[in-house]
């Protein structure tokens, strides 16, 4: 008994937290309309879209550095679906995508993500897949590549969603020297400060996922944001009872964490 010591109630929480994920999945499914609050980073995509348009510049996009192996995949995954609503965009506009990869694992699902969506928008004819690049599985080499891609070809609009490291600062810096409007986002949170001091709008930590919730419509994705709030509240409820019953000298917190 002492190898599952303090687990029993850790085990508990995780099947409840399970449990409303699970819960609120189904309900969405089942045709449960949901709002989720609005981000001002998502509504300003077009408006950067629409400006690449009017500038005659294209739009260039990163979906993170990271694969979809590692713990940073939700991130990639996140990226590729924000990319599918700004592919739509693009197509619909007649503006040029350009799309710059680091993984090679990635580079497919962008090539497939991007054509699809002109395929739905009816401008299939307008794919170009010159513009979906892999450029370097060697974090400065492709940051590096980014450089020079940007330098030529002055974006107007830079949009980066997805897990970035030590390179965040200096592709954004990039897009701020060529003029683009920059539109970032990450769950790294050591990168969201420099994200923050170099783009016009930020998506900070969990705004990412629910942002590639927002947009995609899809149930599953939704429902796992809704259920995910569920359990936060849960939580933020448990703390709060613990920190009150400790402050009258109830100790009922400490011997439940303890089984």
């Amino acid at each position: 008994m002492t190898l599952v010591k303090g687990r029993v109630f850790t085990f508990w929480l995780l099947i409840i937290v399970v449990g409303c994920i699970l819960y609120s999945m189904r309900r969405v499914s089942k045709g449960k309309e949901v709002s989720i609050r609005k981000i001002p980073g998502l509504d300003a995509i077009e408006e950067a879209i629409g400006r690449a348009t009017e500038m005659g510049r294209p739009v260039h996009y990163c979906p993170g550095i990271g694969g979809i192996s590692a713990v940073e995949a939700p991130q990639t995954f996140s990226g590729l679906a924000i990319l599918n609503y700004v592919a739509r965009l693009t197509a619909r506009f007649d503006v040029p995508l350009i799309v710059t990869i680091r993984q090679p694992e990635v580079f497919p699902m962008a090539e497939e993500t991007v054509r699809q969506a002109y395929l739905e928008e009816g401008r299939s004819d307008a794919y170009d897949p010159s513009n979906i690049r892999f450029l370097s599985s060697q974090q400065f080499a492709y940051a590096a590549a980014v450089f020079g891609i940007m330098s030529r070809e002055k974006p107007a609009a830079n949009l980066m969603f997805g897990a970035f490291w030590a390179e965040a600062l200096m592709l954004a810096e990039v897009g701020a020297e060529v003029g683009a409007m920059q539109i970032t986002g990450t769950a790294q949170l050591s990168q969201v400060p420099f994200f923050v001091a170099s783009s016009d709008y930020t998506l900070i930590g969990e705004e990412l996922f629910a942002a590639a919730a927002y947009l995609s419509g899809d149930s599953n994705q939704i429902g796992s944001i809704v259920g995910q709030d569920m359990a936060k509240l849960i939580v933020v409820f448990l703390i709060v009872v613990g920190v009150v019953t400790r402050s009258f000298g109830s100790t009922f917190f400490e011997e439940l964490l303890s089984k």
